[in-house]
C-alpha cells in the first residue's frame, strides 16, 4: 500500500502522463465530468461518475475500421488502424471497472475483437473507490463493492491523501515509476471503507434483489404482460444504452466519398426503430418488443448465458438521464411482482 499527499496530485499526474497517455475525470462546460486527456493544471472532478463511463476509450462510439479503392475490377484494401499507445484511465468507479468483464465476454470472444482487444492490453485501468454513493446507485445488487473496486490498481482518498494499492502486473509495473509515492499501512485506508459502506447501506436500492429473475422460465418473462405498459412512454431515444457502460451493439456504414470507400463502426442502439434494419424490414417492429429485448437481453438473456452474470452493474446512470424517468429497475420491479 503506498499514499501521496493529496496536494501533490499534480505531480502524479504529471509522472503517468510521462510515461503513457493520461485520461482523467474532468468537468466540462455543463458541468458533468467526462474523461479527458490530462494537461497541466487540469482540475480532478469531484462527480460520483462521468456522464459516460470509460468504455469510450476502449470501445470509441465512432470509429473507422478500413479503407477501399476500387478501379474496375481492383480493390485496393487500405489498413489506416494506428498502433494504439499506451494510456491510463484514472479514477474509474467499480461499477464502471466490472463492464469491462461484461465488455470483455463480448470482444474477447473468438472471433476476437482485435481493435479492442488491442486496447485493452494498451490501458492501465485505475479505479477510485467511492466517497458518497448516489441515490441512484445499486451496484450492491450485483455483488460490486464501491468500496473495494478492481482494476490493476485502486486507489481511495481522504482529505488529506490519495492511497494506492497495485492489483496486477501492469499495476505493479507502473507502480514502480512513480517515486513520489510513499509506503504506508493498509490499515489506513479501513475507516474510509466503513463509512462508504455504512452509506451504502442507507441507499433506497441497497436491498434490491434481482435474483427471481433469473429463476422465472424465459418464456414466462418474455410473455409477461407488463411490457405494453413498461413500454407504452419509452420515447425510443436511445439514452439510456449511449450512457450505459455495458452495451455494445453497433453498426457498420460504408461511405463513399468519390475517391475511396470509409468503412466506420458506430454505437447502436436496440431501441432505435431500424436497429439490424435489412431488405425484409426489422425483426421488431414495435417499441414493446424493441424495449423488451434491450431489458430482457440485460436482466434473463446474459445471465442465462455467463454463469448467472447480469448485463448491469448498477451506475444509476439511466436513473438520472431517462427523459421519461424509466430506468432497469423500475422494469425489474415491476417483472418481479407480476411473476410472483
Amino acid at each position: 500500500m503506498k499514499r501521496i499527499a493529496y496536494a501533490e496530485l499534480d505531480e502524479l499526474f504529471s509522472a503517468l502522463s510521462a510515461e503513457k497517455q493520461l485520461f482523467i475525470p474532468v468537468d466540462d462546460s455543463t458541468s458533468q465530468a467526462k474523461f479527458t486527456l490530462w494537461q497541466s493544471g487540469m482540475k480532478l472532478s469531484d462527480k460520483l461518475n462521468t456522464v459516460r463511463s470509460a468504455k469510450d476509450l476502449f470501445f470509441p462510439q465512432v470509429e473507422n475500421l478500413v479503407n477501399f479503392k476500387v478501379s474496375g475490377k481492383q480493390m485496393e484494401i487500405i489498413e489506416n488502424r494506428n498502433a494504439a499507445e499506451p494510456f491510463v484511465v484514472f479514477g474509474v468507479r467499480a461499477c464502471d471497472c466490472r463492464s469491462f468483464d461484461i465488455l470483455d465476454t463480448v470482444f474477447l470472444s473468438d472471433p476476437v475483437d482485435t481493435f479492442y482487444q488491442t486496447r485493452r492490453e494498451n490501458g492501465v485501468v485505475i479505479t477510485m473507490a467511492c466517497n458518497k454513493p448516489a441515490e441512484t446507485c445499486f451496484c450492491g445488487a450485483f455483488g460490486i463493492d464501491a468500496a473495494n473496486p478492481a482494476g490493476d490498481i485502486t486507489c481511495w482518498q481522504d482529505d488529506d491523501y490519495l492511497y494506492w494499492q497495485a492489483n496486477t502486473e501492469k499495476g505493479v509495473a507502473l507502480t514502480e515509476t512513480l517515486s513520489m509515492l510513499t509506503d504506508c499501512d493498509e490499515k489506513e485506508i479501513a475507516p474510509i471503507q466503513e463509512k462508504t459502506r455504512e452509506i451504502l447501506k442507507k441507499l433506497p436500492l441497497n436491498d434490491l434483489d434481482l435474483s427471481d429473475l433469473k429463476e422465472q422460465e424465459l418464456l414466462k418473462l418474455f410473455n409477461c404482460d407488463v411490457w405494453a405498459e413498461l413500454s407504452e412512454s419509452c420515447l425510443g431515444c436511445g439514452t439510456c444504452t449511449f450512457i450505459c457502460p455495458t452495451c455494445q451493439c453497433y453498426d457498420v456504414q460504408d461511405f463513399d466519398n468519390g475517391r475511396e470507400v470509409r468503412r466506420f463502426r458506430c454505437w447502436d442502439s436496440c431501441m432505435y426503430s431500424d436497429f439490424t434494419m435489412m431488405a425484409h424490414g426489422t425483426n421488431r417492429p414495435t417499441q414493446k418488443e424493441r424495449f423488451r429485448q434491450r431489458f430482457m437481453h440485460k436482466l434473463v438473456y446474459y445471465p442465462n448465458n455467463n454463469d448467472g452474470v447480469f448485463g448491469c452493474v448498477g451506475c444509476g446512470r439511466c436513473l438520472q438521464k431517462c427523459p421519461i424517468h424509466m430506468n432497469i429497475v423500475k422494469v425489474a420491479k415491476k417483472l418481479k411482482e407480476a411473476i410472483k
